[in-house]
């Protein structure tokens, strides 16, 4: 089967500028001589510095997971609702706790951008649905998969609208936060949006695809903040994956299950022992286990949690196959057309000019 594959990274697909926060961290001198420090010895006393300021046992949010790794390194995943103030709150506090080494997030290349704009600008962004972003989104992923884009960012343009708060606030505060801990990496863990969108169009059959794009289209329900917070619960949250998996099975495999191997994927490699710097070649090496946060959805976290100790194969997620899109653009193209056909059809024949003209014609008719 013909077939697209993505790259696949070994440790993360980009790695955002991130400032340490040496500034914070430091000891004033005070007096006596200049400070004469070595890279290795600088590097030892900020290290230092940074495990005094992290908690063993840290107090932590109900929505962190803990993971350990074979090699002891310890991994936190924090648990979000993406249009929520205490997922954020969340977050600061828990990295603020276990001062991490490395911090992942569930965003890719394609969306790292959010991670810059300001509150003001994204929720601008996310209101303001066109012609153009259609076009761009298109451009960059395909037909198939910029329509399917699109459609979800009306989606989540109908949550903005509705709660006046941008999306991702949780990913920015983690960004910002990262900056803080001293040699404390940023890693994206979520898989390319367009291979998402593409398998996820490819495992729908058709009249999947119409009515997902027919309730994408038509979603009006309104959404308070309470319902957003309640999210959080993982109860609630698996009882609605559990009304999408009935509807849409495929869909769920495609957009949940097959993201949290990759995310899972992505946070073991995250969670890789640190080799600390030598004085000297004869020095022996020495590695101490690292501390990583995640920070993803929380509908990703029971499956994080599931395939933590399983052997993960990310590259039969990587691809998608060209001819089912192709097939499924066809025949949503169809569709559309013989829906617009019939639509306008019927209106041409309810206009009254055109009533007179068939009765004119009836009448006109000669009778036996």
């Amino acid at each position: 089967m013909e077939g697209e594959e993505e790259q696949l990274p070994q440790e993360a697909h980009a790695e955002p500028p991130v400032t340490s926060g040496a500034s914070e961290v430091v000891p004033r001198v005070l007096s006596g001589e200049p400070q004469n420090l070595s890279d290795v010895d600088a590097f030892n006393l900020l290290l230092e510095m940074k495990l005094k300021r992290r908690r063993e046992r840290p107090h932590l949010p109900r929505t962190v997971t803990e993971l350990v790794a074979e090699d002891g390194s310890r991994v936190y995943v924090v648990g979000t609702a993406h249009f929520s103030d205490d997922s954020k709150k969340d977050v600061v506090k828990t990295i603020r706790a276990v001062q991490p080494d490395v911090v992942v997030v569930e965003l890719c290349q394609y969306r790292v951008s959010m991670l810059k704009m300001d509150e003001r600008t994204l929720l601008r962004e996310a209101r303001e649905v066109s012609l153009g972003k259609l076009q761009q989104a298109v451009r960059q992923n395909g037909v198939m998969s910029g329509l399917m884009q699109m459609l979800l960012l009306k989606v989540s343009a109908h949550i903005t609208e509705q709660l006046g708060m941008a999306p991702g606030g949780e990913f920015r505060e983690a960004f910002k936060e990262a900056s803080k801990v001293p040699f404390c990496k940023f890693h994206l863990g979520d898989r390319p949006i367009p291979v998402t969108f593409k398998r996820a169009i490819a495992a729908l059959s058709f009249w999947q695809k119409v009515k997902l794009a027919w309730g994408l289209c038509f979603l009006s329900d309104p959404i308070s903040k309470d319902d957003v917070e309640r999210c959080k619960q993982k109860d609630l949250l698996e009882q609605m994956m559990a009304e999408m998996v009935g509807e849409f099975p495929d869909l769920h495999r495609t957009i949940v299950s097959e993201r949290d191997i990759y995310l899972t994927y992505m946070l073991r490699q995250a969670a890789r022992r640190l080799e600390l710097p030598r004085s000297s070649n004869a020095e022996p090496r020495k590695c101490v286990p690292s501390v990583v946060v995640g920070v993803v959805g929380m509908g990703h976290v029971p499956g994080i949690e599931k395939n933590w100790t399983t052997d993960l194969n990310i590259q039969e997620i990587m691809t998608a196959s060209r001819l089912a899109v192709k097939v499924a653009f066809l025949g949503l193209l169809g569709y559309g057309l013989y829906w617009m056909g019939r639509r306008t059809a019927g209106l041409v024949l309810s206009l009254p000019a055109t009533q007179y003209c068939l009765q004119r014609a009836s009448s006109a008719r000669p009778h036996k």
